[in-house]
Order: C-alpha cells, then sequence, then structure tokens
C-alpha cells in the first residue's frame, strides 16, 4: 500500500514581512478547504498524507517548512510564537480563511502554538509530542528523554550547538525507526514509503543540522503560550502501539485534561503512523470541526 502518498500538485514559496522565505507543498482541489499541515521532526514538505482522499472530502492540504527547513528560510532566534506569526502571515497572503491545522508528532507544538493564537478554526494533532515539562508526565518519561529535557533548561544555546553537530538525515531514520513498535515499522519500512520518508529528510537537512536542532529546543522547552488558553477545537489523536519515546507518553490523556476544546482520540489498534494509516478519519473529523 502506498499510504495516500502522492507527489505534491503544486510546490510554492511565499514571502514574509522581514524578507524571510516560507515553503510549502499542496494536494487536492485549490477551492477545497484549507489545512495547513506540520509535519514531524526535520521532515520537508513533500511528504503529505491522504492524497487519496482529499478530493473526497473537499480538503486542500498544504505542508508548510518550518525555518531552516528545506526551502524555507533560516530564523535561528524564533520562538514558537514567532512560528504563530509567520502562519498568520502565509494565511494572510495565500488568502487562506477559516483553515484548519495538523500537527504531527513534533509539528504538535507548533500547531498548539497556532491554536493559541487563534489563528486556525480548529486542529488535529496526531501522535503527537506534548509538553514533556509538565509535571504530572515526569514519571511516565523515558530516561533519555528526562535527560534532554534537563539539559536544555540548563543550556539551551550549548544543547543545540551540540545537537546540530551530529545531527543527520540518517541519524534522524535511525531514531524514529529505533523507537517505533512493529506495526508501525511495517508502514515505515515499506518500499513506496521508506523512499517518500527519507527524501523528506533529506529536503529537511537540506539547510544543515541547525533548523532541526532548534526545532527540538522549541518542542522540548517551556513553550511560550498555555494550552489552557486554547478556545479552538483541538483534536487529538494517538495509537495504541505508538511507543515513540518523544510523543505523548500518556497518549495525550494529561494534555486533554488541560486543553478546555479537546477532544481525545486513541485507538487502541493503530501505531504512531496513524496520520497515514488513518488519514480519512482525521481529515473527516476536522473537516466537520470546520463545518463541513
Amino acid at each position: 500500500m502506498d499510504q495516500g502518498l502522492r507527489e505534491p500538485s503544486r510546490l510554492g514559496t511565499t514571502r514574509l514581512p522581514d524578507g524571510r522565505m516560507l515553503g510549502w507543498a499542496q494536494w487536492g482541489p485549490e477551492e477545497g478547504t484549507p489545512v495547513l499541515y506540520f509535519s514531524g521532526a526535520a521532515m520537508g514538505r513533500s511528504l503529505g498524507f491522504g492524497a487519496d482522499v482529499l478530493e473526497k472530502l473537499g480538503v486542500r492540504l498544504i505542508s508548510v517548512d518550518r525555518p531552516g527547513l528545506g526551502t524555507s528560510s533560516p530564523s535561528p532566534t524564533r520562538t514558537l510564537n514567532d512560528h504563530a506569526e509567520d502562519i498568520r502571515n502565509l494565511a494572510s497572503a495565500l488568502a487562506l480563511r477559516d483553515f484548519g491545522v495538523v500537527g504531527f508528532s513534533m509539528g504538535a507544538p507548533f500547531a498548539l502554538a497556532c491554536a493559541a493564537a487563534g489563528l486556525p478554526k480548529a486542529v488535529a494533532v496526531v501522535s503527537g509530542q506534548d509538553d514533556l515539562n509538565h509535571p504530572a508526565l515526569a514519571g511516565l518519561l523515558h530516561p533519555d528523554v528526562a535527560g534532554m529535557l534537563r539539559a536544555i533548561a540548563q543550556d539551551p544555546a550549548g544543547f543545540e550547538a551540540s545537537f546540530a553537530g551530529m545531527a543527520n538525515a540518517d541519524l534522524l531514520w535511525k531514531l524514529i525507526t529505533g523507537t517505533s513498535s512493529a506495526i508501525d515499522l511495517a508502514v515505515y519500512t515499506a518500499p513506496v514509503f521508506e523512499t517518500a520518508f527519507k527524501q523528506a529528510l533529506q529536503e529537511g537537512f537540506s539547510q544543515g543540522s541547525q533548523g532541526y536542532a532548534h526545532d527540538l529546543i522549541l518542542a522540548m522547552g517551556r513553550w511560550p503560550f498555555d494550552v489552557a488558553s486554547i478556545q479552538v477545537p483541538v483534536d487529538l489523536w494517538y495509537g495504541g502501539h505508538d511507543t515513540s519515546t518523544v510523543h505523548s507518553p500518556d497518549h495525550g490523556a494529561v494534555l486533554a485534561g488541560r486543553i478546555p476544546t479537546a477532544r481525545r482520540h486513541l485507538l487502541p489498534e493503530a501505531g504512531g503512523a496513524l496520520l497515514w494509516t488513518h488519514a480519512e478519519d482525521i481529515l473527516a473529523s476536522l473537516r466537520q470541526r470546520l463545518g463541513g
């Protein structure tokens, strides 16, 4: 199975007010309801999802390269709130109204930053990284993750520089597959999917490792917004066989209780790759939230 993977129907870049460029890729009907997609760690814009159901659902999917990844200009001092401002400007430039956002894995805090800023009409977090510094999660973290959190809190710039010195596409592929369940490995290592996934990682590191390293600091550091302030609908999607050590350690249970508008979907038979194995369910639910 190809898990709904297709080549983008359109590639583009948008100039922001400060002169930086944001790169993006698009699938689905031009007149469809816009959904911005924030991908996982170091993934370039070419790896979409659900392309085989976008026409049916009337969804225009737009994958956005974060600064320093793929075709987007670097922004080495950016914050999660700066990301929301970038998306505000991108949506204005592309004339997007009543759009949704999907954040996968490391894309989750970027999606929730936009939700806290009130930009999208609805958000779906899929196999998302959690607010790992929340006290309720402390006893659930993998020791390696807990150590990373401590190191980032003590010296974020030093950790970022050190991590950037060793990170690359091959390392990240090994980290992802090395912490995946058998259910997810069957998806990730299928020939068509593995090729597309590795291509997206090569894109993500095409400018070097700094963009990814800074994303890591933002995602695993203290978030500069309060998830309890979010007022737009948020769907949290997790698979029971998701064994990634950097995704939510309790499959979004604490996070769902902190976000007043959250609706949690825990699929016992699915893994962390449910963005691709359950794309139609995720997009149909988001489309309904958007008034479709």
